[in-house]
């Protein structure tokens, strides 16, 4: 079982309670940069106000779905069905499908009255110091001295070949085996689109924390802890409208959403919250007006 089929296997669970939401729309940044702001990420938008993100740089996503915007006919479709084509697809079908899981996601968190906690700590709270060997998937730039002023020992994993060797400090490969000594991980959510996650998982072998960031990873986080993920730090949309409009327009996200930190200690599960939705339903559909 990979984590797609685990991640929407939970949903159908989710699907199995209840009547859910139908796609409203897919929003996606500008093709190319607005004032150095290179938009990253789409959203697909629910009928009932749910958002999923996922990232759409990856090959030619971005372009491929900024061109056939008008043909996709995702307006009214089944949520579910278009979420399952995160398993069962690849390239920029994939890329929607995940988008449309993370908005089931965020549908089931609202349902079941469940907001995780804020987080400012861009390093997902892995807090380094001497005598840790920090692993990073994916190059963070700005964060890499950050890290190296604590004192701890960085290596980078990259897949870009023209990348890899020693820099000032720290070292970028392209071998995940090197990951293997690392004692705190930290991971974009890019793994979840270009199917390294498993592989990637499994070369950290020391590593006592893992923690996976990004605005991608809004999803369930239960498949992921079961591979070793500690936490997962997301995005959380605060309000849809002027966040749709700021990713449309390729102007900053920030005043429109928060950063959260979720980890396996202050969650509850997808089980507990399925059944906390379902009650939330009955509550409602037991309301009578006078």
């Amino acid at each position: 079982m990979s984590f797609a089929t685990d991640y929407l296997a939970q949903l159908d669970a989710f699907a199995a309670s209840g009547r859910m939401p139908r796609v409203r729309a897919l929003h996606l940044p500008p093709e190319r940069p607005v004032r150095d702001n290179r938009g990253e990420f789409c959203a697909l938008e629910l009928d009932d106000g749910s958002l999923g993100l996922s990232y759409v740089l990856l090959d030619d996503t971005l372009a491929w779905l900024t061109r056939e915007a008008g043909h996709l006919g995702l307006a009214g479709t089944d949520a579910l069905a278009v979420a399952h084509r995160y398993a069962s697809d690849a390239g920029p079908w994939k890329t929607v499908g995940f988008a449309a899981a993370n908005a089931l996601t965020r549908c089931l968190f609202d349902r079941a009255a469940f907001r995780p906690d804020d987080s400012a700590d861009s390093i997902g709270q892995l807090n380094p110091g001497p005598g840790d060997h920090v692993g990073m998937i994916g190059l963070f730039t700005p964060l890499v001295g950050r890290i190296l002023a604590t004192g701890a020992r960085l290596t980078v994993l990259e897949l870009k070949a023209d990348l890899a060797g020693d820099r000032e400090g720290y070292r970028v490969t392209l071998d995940p085996g090197e990951l293997s000594n690392c004692t705190k991980v930290m991971s974009t959510s890019t793994l979840l689109l270009n199917d390294t996650l498993d592989r990637v998982v499994s070369c950290c072998t020391s590593a006592r924390a893992f923690a996976m960031i990004g605005p991608s990873a809004g999803c369930l986080p239960d498949a992921l802890c079961a591979r070793g993920v500690t936490l997962v730090g997301g995005t959380w949309v605060r309000d849809r409208d002027t966040f749709t409009a700021a990713l449309v327009a390729g102007e900053p996200l920030g005043d429109h959403a928060s950063k959260f930190a979720l980890s396996a200690e202050r969650y509850p599960g997808w089980r507990a919250l399925v059944d906390r939705a379902a009650q939330a339903g009955v509550a409602r559909s037991g309301d009578v007006g006078c």
